[in-house]
């Protein structure tokens, strides 16, 4: 990752979201070469979603700034396969995402897929996310993000990391002087018993629902990413692309062995 920075910035919060103004902010303290491809609308949940059934629009914004009307996959593609085809960028920003994307959310965030789909068009790539809530009525810190995170990427851009890898960043609920450091980290757990569905009745009596998720802390162990966010430490977590389970991989290939006798 030596040759200079060319940053795709992307999210799924949309791209009149706040932390897209902060992720570009971020992009600009690293280099002045800097694209913007954003869903249409939020897309929060959508995972690693390719939009097949329909057709994709784009449309101009400004230079190098766009609007996309599909998934934040869809955007990276677009970014690295059309808009940018003639040289492509060095780096892959998704984000800043409004909340954090810890532990199970990794598995339905828009955010980390977006970085997923950079990681596996061969770029370097980057997931960022702002926590907040934690503190009852206070605004979002996106002040955080936006002053640590251009020292952070710095460091791991210098560092490097292997080609099957994404950099899953989290900043803490706290204001920038009140950080306590940076933890590298690995995925927790949460208790998905904070999950709810909240039914709702419209005006003509028919219910509808709301799924979301208590906001409950847990007591999770250190050094997962849950742990180092409670404590208002920024989280950086390595993510791997293949999800194979080796150890069960080996179990089951000696109990599946058809090419034994009986």
């Amino acid at each position: 990752m030596s040759k200079p920075l060319r940053i795709l910035v992307t999210n799924d919060d949309g791209i009149h979201a706040p932390g897209l103004e902060s992720a570009e902010k971020i992009a600009r303290a690293l280099t002045d070469d800097v694209w913007v491809v954003a869903p249409e609308t939020e897309q929060s949940g959508a995972s690693h979603s390719l939009t097949l059934a329909n057709p994709l629009r784009l449309r101009q914004i400004d230079e190098k700034r766009y609007a996309l009307s599909g998934t934040p996959t869809d955007c990276v593609m677009m970014g690295v396969a059309e808009l940018m085809k003639d040289a492509p960028p060095t780096l892959v920003l998704s984000g800043v995402n409004r909340g954090a994307n810890m532990a199970d959310d990794v598995t339905y965030s828009g955010t980390i897929a977006g970085a997923m789909e950079g990681t596996a068009l061969g770029i370097p790539s980057i997931a960022l996310s702002q926590a907040y809530g934690f503190v009852e009525g206070a605004p979002i810190p996106w002040e955080c993000a936006e002053t640590h995170g251009p020292v952070v990427i710095r460091k791991l851009v210098e560092i490097g990391w292997p080609s099957d890898v994404l950099i899953n960043i989290n900043f803490p609920d706290c204001p920038p002087g009140e950080l306590q450091g940076v933890d590298v980290t690995e995925q927790g757990k949460r208790d998905l018993q904070t999950a709810m569905l909240d039914r709702r009745i419209d005006a003509r009596g028919i219910p509808y629902y709301w799924i979301g998720f208590r906001r409950v802390r847990s007591n999770p162990p250190k050094g997962s990413d849950l742990s180092a966010i409670y404590s208002g430490r920024i989280s950086v977590t390595p993510l791997h692309l293949n999800l194979t389970e080796f150890r069960t991989l080996q179990t089951l290939r000696s109990g599946l062995d058809f090419s034994k006798k009986p």
